[in-house]
């Protein structure tokens, strides 16, 4: 299976890609990314994907934010390069060389990178998956929590924690112990015909998705609220799932060795994927 990166304009087979040995992203993991779907040859909400990169970037202080017309060209070439097959695509921006630091406009490296399939197995969706509660805290005062930065170790190795003990995610809690999210993923809970996410004060990523199943609840006439849950919201809920690009919508049918409800996929967590495959077929011309 043919990998696809753009550089900085520049298509290429991914293996004969690369970057600076001096780039601000490998030598001090500054910068920002966004994982993404490709529909039939069409980046499901490929905008707010780079707005909200951008905004990433103002508020963690750029001095140039990321060029939109640049991230959709470098985002459309690998797409494009991949014979318009359903794809997973990422979006890479570093503050550039660190050798033209003193230069009075840095130059951004934008990256794009591209492959053919992306969904999860058939069984995450089917039947559910468990989630374990991480050890780790999601504290106010770190500066990148709620942005999607290079900086992924803490939350890769808790995901690596959970596989290694058969989960499919890890939840992580603020130290006044209410709920935040998972590694890669925001959570939603199903509780009294409600449907509850925290708020993005927590704080959490303020992920796409979340956002597109927020508006779906409203058009489907499910009650939908922000609101802090606790370890007894989430064992005590009727339904749990998290959310992301690539996975969409999951069912979490355990928290550690606990059963939600019935330990079976909900109602309202399928009436949601329904309707945002409906969604993803309307905004990629596949309705």
């Amino acid at each position: 299976m043919r990998e696809w990166a753009c550089v900085n304009g520049t298509l290429s087979p991914a293996e004969e890609a690369h970057v600076s040995v001096f780039d601000s992203g490998f030598m001090q993991g500054i910068g920002l990314f966004e994982t993404m779907r490709a529909y039939h040859g069409h980046v499901f909400r490929l905008d707010q994907h780079i707005e909200r990169l951008r905004a990433s970037a103002g508020k963690l202080g750029w001095t140039v934010l990321p060029d939109r017309e640049a991230c959709r060209d470098n985002v459309s070439q690998v797409v494009h390069a991949t014979g318009g097959e359903d794809a997973r695509v990422r979006l890479t921006v570093t503050t550039g060389s660190l050798r033209a630091a003193a230069a009075e406009t840095p130059e951004l490296t934008t990256v794009a990178t591209a492959s053919q399939g992306a969904r999860y197995p058939d069984e995450c969706y089917t039947r559910g998956v468990t989630a374990l509660v991480s050890e780790c805290r999601q504290d106010v005062t770190d500066p990148t929590v709620g942005h999607k930065t290079l900086s992924y170790f803490a939350r890769l190795a808790a995901l690596r924690q959970a596989h290694a003990r058969s989960a499919f995610e890890a939840i992580w809690f603020t130290p006044e112990n209410y709920v935040a999210e998972a590694c890669i993923s925001n959570i939603f809970v199903v509780r009294d015909e409600q449907l509850l996410t925290p708020p993005l004060d927590t704080p959490v990523l303020p992920g796409i998705t979340r956002a597109t199943v927020m508006d779906l609840a409203v058009a489907e006439d499910i009650p939908t609220r922000e609101a802090r849950l606790t370890i007894h919201d989430l064992l005590g809920a009727d339904e749990v799932f998290l959310t992301n690009s690539l996975m969409e919508i999951v069912p979490v049918v355990r928290v550690e060795r606990q059963p939600i409800d019935t330990e079976k996929p909900g109602e309202v967590t399928r009436q949601l994927a329904i309707a945002y495959g409906k969604l993803i077929d309307k905004e990629s011309g596949n309705a």
